[in-house]
């Protein structure tokens, strides 16, 4: 960034003296150089919309407005440095002072009845709105590619397990279109909450409103918001749009650590129904023997953040004022988005592994095959083909197996005996033990045998992933609608403000 020497007139009678070094080096500059990265387009927009304003209410006329405009549609980051002396290392100031220097002659109510209060909390509001938006993107791109591998694995059948024991019959398309699922809630909980949180600050002032007649509704429209804050405290005060977002972050956060937790037991060297490619796995430095898959950890690290990134802004905002403050504003969350920032990078990573993973079938049917994942299955048999009551059935299905397991027999290796004896303790007589063992500890039966909605049922997981599907593109379609309208409404802004024709 170019730095500036030249001499400037004084921003305030109240406060004479600079910033100091410090205050400059700790505070000031870093917040300017994040300002100027990522608001800048904001505050260019926000300065036009009141532009059209100020041409508006008679304050400045066609030429005034139009020259304004331009010198603002040139700025960039390289014409913009904290200068303790020139702009109070402030990017609004800075910009201020910009567009001053580059005027032919001064336009003297340029920026009357003006706040940076309200110029600030809007500037921010539209840059989370924007980084929503990216966010809604990455997500729907992870959605879809869990999408596609659940399309290609809903027929593998695989244990699933609960308390970490081996439970059901499921595949991983099963699994993978719940994972689809809360994917897609999260982006759908972040539109929510982008629009309830689409509204504009402008014409708040410092926090009790302006003294000029400015058009509320109209600056809104001509900044993408649905309408202005209805109450100008609020507007100023609240940065509660920023612990909402990172309020679903960490919620779907916490999910996608869980998701990774899974894979990675999937991968471990007891399990190996998964591998990754060499160019997503790690080595270690003293067991040659070892591959790991540290780019699981990072994902699941990353996640992590995201519950970080949301206690630090209720931390920072609690017992606060309710009113523009700068520990609310710019303090609290630190200079970045770092929920938002922290979940991408883990969807982008986890995308990568779901398009790279590679499921071993061989392994996941013998693991099926060495469990007895049907014994749910030979309960409902006994009660529904050998009038076992249910509670009974299930004492005689555990007896069976615990003899079975005794005598080292694996599921597809029945001993009807077993069964019918077991019955026959309880004062019943099964007909056909060979029978029911044979359905109940067979691997595909068993996967096919659920019947119900959003089963693992291959038929049931190809329905979800229709829907889910469509649910998707209905998702990207609101998504754009919402970019589409923040486009448009920049393009009327530099219509009106004599940019273009």
């Amino acid at each position: 960034m170019r730095s500036s020497s030249k001499a400037t007139a004084p921003l305030s009678g109240r406060v004479r003296d600079t910033p100091s070094r410090l205050l400059h080096d700790e505070v000031l500059e870093p917040q300017f150089r994040h300002e100027a990265r990522c608001l800048l387009p904001w505050y260019v927009l926000i300065e036009k919309v009141l532009l059209v304003e100020y041409h508006r209410m008679g304050l400045i006329d066609a030429t005034e407005r139009t020259a304004i405009a331009g010198i603002l549609d040139r700025t960039s980051t390289e014409d913009l440095v904290a200068d303790p002396a020139a702009n109070m290392s402030d990017l609004a100031l800075g910009l201020e002072r910009q567009v001053e220097r580059h005027l032919p002659a001064r336009v003297v109510r340029w920026h009357v009845d003006r706040s940076r209060n309200d110029l600030q909390a809007c500037a921010q509001l539209l840059y989370g709105r924007q980084t929503l938006g990216d966010l809604a993107g990455t997500l729907l791109d992870t959605a879809q590619a869990a999408l596609d591998l659940a399309e290609r694995t809903a027929d593998l059948p695989m244990p699933g397990y609960t308390q970490y024991q081996a439970a059901q019959i499921i595949t991983p398309g099963y699994y993978l279109t719940a994972v689809a699922g809360q994917i897609l809630h999260c982006a759908e909980r972040l539109l929510f909450t982008y629009d309830t949180n689409n509204v504009s600050p402008l014409g708040a002032g410092a926090m009790a409103g302006q003294e000029l007649e400015w058009d509320r509704d109209r600056m809104a429209r001509l900044v993408g918001c649905a309408g202005p804050v209805p109450h100008a405290l609020t507007a100023v005060a609240s940065r509660g749009w920023r612990v909402e977002a990172a309020a679903e972050l960490s919620t779907f956060a916490v999910a996608l650590g869980r998701f990774v937790t899974d894979l990675m037991s999937w991968g471990s060297s007891e399990l190996g129904f998964i591998d990754l490619p060499d160019e997503l796995s790690g080595i270690s430095a003293a067991m040659p023997q070892k591959k790991n898959f540290p780019v699981l950890e990072r994902i699941r690290g990353r996640a992590a953040h995201a519950a970080g990134a949301h206690l630090d802004l209720v931390i920072g905002q609690r017992g606060v004022p309710y009113t523009n403050m700068i520990e609310v504003s710019k303090e609290s969350g630190g200079l970045g988005n770092s929920a938002a920032e922290s979940v991408t990078s883990a969807l982008r990573l986890f995308t990568a592994v779901l398009r790279h993973v590679e499921f071993r079938p061989a392994r996941m049917r013998a693991a099926c095959e060495r469990d007895f994942l049907g014994g749910f299955t030979l309960a409902n048999l006994l009660t529904l083909r050998a009038g076992v009551p249910w509670r009974t059935a299930q004492v005689v299905a555990g007896e069976y197996i615990t003899h079975a397991l005794e005598k080292g027999l694996a599921p597809r290796r029945t001993e009807p005996a077993l069964l019918h004896e077991a019955a026959l303790r309880h004062g019943h007589d099964v007909d056909d033990p060979a029978g029911l063992l044979a359905e109940s500890f067979d691997v595909d039966r068993g996967l096919r045998s659920k019947k119900t909605p959003g089963s693992a049922h291959p038929d049931a997981v190809r329905a979800l992933l229709r829907e889910e599907r469509a649910r998707t593109r209905r998702l990207a379609d609101a998504w754009e609608s919402r970019r589409a309208t923040v486009r448009a409404a920049a393009a009327e802004t530099d219509r009106l403000v004599g940019l273009t024709g």
